[in-house]
């Protein structure tokens, strides 16, 4: 007969790979120093109030520890399980105030004026002829309007495309004109560019 040290229950064990010979027969094996639990809810009154609960735990254990320690003990491990959720919801509302964020910077960087892109004069000088002065209206106009514009080219455009995809912006963007919200975030680059 073996005697081992556990915690809660394990179920027996079928494999031989440990050294035991032939013929052992395992059991299953419960370490749980808890014997018996009993619970009860009843309503109680606080005050003028009644509608407050009283919980009631009969704890019996077989004296390796206390019913005390047992609850505690039991407590811990729900609180170790139950914690999964809990961070579960911190990471859901940092990762909403990171959006946030994000949005703000980005509303931010649409409210912009186009000479603040550091851009060749002859890009600044299409910009200025097409009347286009904030990076919001910028980014709402396809590749295709922009090559309309007099004296812009390709290298004025590979330019302004390079400029704005360092901030995450591209061309043909749908923009809120109030918000100044983008309103095509998973759309991909200009659709009548095929």
């Amino acid at each position: 007969m073996e005697v081992t040290r556990g915690r809660g229950y394990v179920r027996a064990r079928h494999d031989t790979a440990g050294g035991e010979s032939v013929g052992t027969i395992f059991i299953d094996c419960n370490y749980s120093p808890v014997r018996k639990v009993r619970y009860e809810v009843t309503p109680t009154r606080v005050g003028m109030r009644t509608d407050y609960d009283k919980l009631i735990l009969e704890v019996h254990t077989n004296g390796s520890i206390s019913p005390e320690e047992a609850v505690r003990v039991a407590a811990e491990i729900l609180k170790e399980h139950i914690q999964v959720f809990i961070d579960q919801e911190e990471i859901a509302d940092l990762e909403t105030e990171v959006i946030d964020e994000e949005k703000e910077r980005m509303k931010e960087i649409l409210k912009m004026n186009v000479n603040e892109l550091e851009l060749t004069v002859r890009a600044a000088n299409c910009l200025k002829a097409a009347k286009i002065e904030k990076i919001a209206d910028l980014v709402q106009k396809t590749e295709q309007e922009m090559l309309k514009y007099r004296n812009f080219g390709r290298k004025s455009l590979a330019e302004i495309k390079d400029v704005l995809g360092k901030m995450n912006l591209r061309l043909g963007m749908k923009i809120d004109p109030v918000s100044y919200e983008i309103l095509d975030v998973n759309k991909g680059d200009n659709e009548d560019e095929a």
